[in-house]
């Protein structure tokens, strides 16, 4: 079952106007190191690449329904890739407790997270669905 849903649209420009004007403070306060290691990877599309980044950011706080509030802080969502190359989100802090909360008992929770740019806009989608643990699938199945 589908239990968060979030999207945002983030301004590529926005962010390439925080990195000129905070650099390294705005890189770290905001992103993980995994974060700021895939963009310093793409010296060229460096803006676009955080701006997808702070847009899944943005989308995560409203699918778990608090905003950056309540405990739920930027740096704690990550994103990251799946073995498969798909992204998702590594949570930490106050944001893994917040889904942590969500979740119903004998769920886990799985997010689904996919990102798009075309300057000057990036995108972000976030699903959260709780699935049945094997002991609560096997119990329904009884």
């Amino acid at each position: 079952m589908i239990i968060g849903m979030g999207s945002d649209l983030c301004n590529i420009d926005r962010i390439a106007n925080s990195l000129s004007r905070f650099g390294q403070r705005f890189e770290n306060r905001v992103f993980t190191e995994v974060e700021r290691a895939k963009a310093a990877r793409r010296p060229h599309t460096q803006a676009g690449t955080y701006a997808k980044r702070f847009a899944a950011k943005e989308a995560f706080s409203k699918a778990v329904g608090t905003g950056f509030r309540r405990g739920v802080f930027m740096k704690d969502i990550g994103v990251v890739n799946a073995p498969s190359g798909a992204p998702t989100l590594a949570l930490s802090g106050g944001a893994a407790a917040r889904l942590a909360e969500m979740v119903p008992p004998g769920h886990a929770a799985k997010v689904h997270l996919t990102m798009t740019d075309d300057h000057p806009w990036a995108q972000a989608f976030v699903i959260i669905e709780a699935l049945p643990t094997a002991a609560t699938a096997q119990d329904i199945r009884a």
